[in-house]
């Protein structure tokens, strides 16, 4: 299956997951897993939040910011890939100039 981000339409949600400003949000979702392409500009981040029931990976397609996991603060650019097991919690921010481009895809596990 082919899914084309661009024809997804773009939904902003203020204050994501309790963070700053923004996230531009496409999301693509079989009801089991999610696939998103997000955008946060500058000063802008996802608040912290807990993966019960799913993990997540992010993979960083354009600029640079920081992600939040468990107390441990690590840089993130393009090209870099952050994984949240199920059960941890974590916070992107983008500290960056430009904005921060990336793709989250979100799985549920079974219980």
């Amino acid at each position: 299956m082919n899914i084309a981000f661009n024809t997804i339409p773009e939904k902003e949600e203020k204050n994501f997951k309790g963070g700053e400003k923004s996230a531009i949000i496409q999301a693509f979702s079989d009801g089991t897993n999610k696939i998103m392409r997000i955008r946060l500009v500058p000063g802008a981040s996802i608040g912290m939040h807990k993966h019960e029931t799913n993990s997540e990976t992010v993979y960083i397609l354009e600029g640079s910011g920081k992600v939040l996991c468990d107390g441990t603060v690590c840089p993130l650019k393009a090209g870099d890939v952050h994984y949240c097991p199920q059960g941890q919690e974590h916070s992107i921010i983008n500290c960056g100039t430009q904005d921060l481009i990336f793709l989250a895809v979100v799985p549920e596990h079974s219980k």
